[in-house]
């Protein structure tokens, strides 16, 4: 998605985020971003761990609940 940016492009980025945010706001946004995606990842990886030790069971689409008994 990413992959195609190059110098020019993030130079132009770069020079848009000081407009609009300004070289007081700036390293303040940076921070926030960088909490922002350590906590995503943090999360991520959770869900990851819950996956590896069966995590939740969701019931069955037809509104059955655990531990119901099927009809003969």
């Amino acid at each position: 998605m990413f992959g195609n940016i190059g110098a020019t492009e993030l130079i132009i980025i770069l020079v848009l985020a000081l407009i609009i945010f300004g070289p007081g706001k700036l390293p303040e946004v940076g921070k926030a971003i960088g909490r922002s995606i350590r906590e995503f990842k943090r999360a991520q990886s959770g869900l990851d761990e819950d996956d590896e030790q069966g995590g939740a069971k969701l019931p069955p689409k037809d509104g059955a609940q655990p531990g119901d008994r099927p009809e003969k």
